[in-house]
């Protein structure tokens, strides 16, 4: 049986870069052979969700949300637009951070679709958030003497998205690689306006928990954490800061071992493609530093 994989995301009338990522992932999964067709669709953009399964010729469909958090978009708006016949959001059987896969017939299609949880809540985003630290200072073994913040939006806005920062945050420090870990937030203390308040180090990366780069990534952040008064001016990466250097990574989703978190989230829906996630790891593996 044919098997295809659909990576969803929101997409953006305003913003046409923040498709971007979602893209560049399907190319290198596409590359690496896994499925027999890899395809793209957006709420905000085309193909649009609601015609995307029909692109497929498989009759096995592996959906992968390209979102951070459980949340209205994954749990309402992506399963009434795919037509998944009988959804229920109490299938994924989560606590906020554990949605895995559920399997529906789509109503008007008859494709066999697993529906994965978002990329977001995977335990190997992990890894993204520590690869993108790598890539932002081009030191593979980057990590002492270091401190590591995971930027979020707030609680306010989305408790299951709270939840992902804390979830990541506590896995990078448990990893006991940086000299200190924090979650910060955009809407909610503590503040990513007060970054250097939380941190002893002078050198501190900082990754936004953020699918593609847009305004919150590109604007906000930079302003709030005062490496720039105005962000068309750009800033450096280092930044001083309050006698830190602030390393801003720029948002998470932009890394290319993303690729890897879909791949896992297929891979625990049954897909087989474990050949092709090792080739994904490789091949988006950060370069040797200039002193290896």
């Amino acid at each position: 049986m044919s098997q295809a994989l659909v990576i969803v995301a929101h997409g953006s009338h305003l913003n046409p870069g923040s498709s971007a990522p979602t893209y560049d992932h399907a190319d290198t999964i596409r590359a690496a052979g896994a499925f027999d067709e890899v395809r793209t669709g957006f709420w905000k953009e085309e193909p649009s969700l609601r015609e995307v399964l029909r692109t497929c010729e498989a009759d096995e469909v592996y959906v992968v949300p390209m979102f951070i958090s459980e949340g209205y978009f994954t749990e309402q708006v992506i399963p009434r637009e795919l037509r998944l016949d009988g959804w229920d959001v109490a299938d994924w059987d989560s606590d906020g951070l554990s949605a895995d896969v559920a399997t529906y017939t789509a109503e008007d299609t008859g494709q066999t679709v697993h529906y994965c949880g978002p990329v977001g809540t995977h335990e190997s985003m992990t890894d993204v958030l520590v690869r993108r630290a790598e890539s932002v200072t081009n030191d593979p073994d980057v990590g002492e003497g270091f401190g590591f913040a995971v930027v979020g939006h707030g609680t306010e806005r989305n408790e299951n998205s709270a939840k992902a920062i804390e979830y990541h945050a506590e896995r990078v420090r448990d990893t006991g690689r940086f000299e200190e870990v924090q979650a910060l937030y955009m809407d909610e203390e503590p503040e990513v306006d007060d970054v250097t308040d939380y941190f002893e180090s002078e050198d501190v990366v900082v990754v936004p928990l953020f699918v593609s780069d847009g305004f919150h990534t590109q604007e906000d952040i930079p302003e709030d954490m005062g490496l720039t008064d105005d962000y068309r001016d750009g800033y450096d990466v280092p930044a001083a800061v309050d006698g830190h250097r602030i390393w801003y990574a720029g948002a998470v989703g932009t890394e290319s071992l993303m690729a890897d978190v879909v791949l896992e989230r297929a891979a625990d829906a049954g897909a087989d493609v474990r050949a092709a996630i090792e080739s994904v790891r490789e091949t988006t593996r950060v370069a040797p530093g200039a002193d290896d």
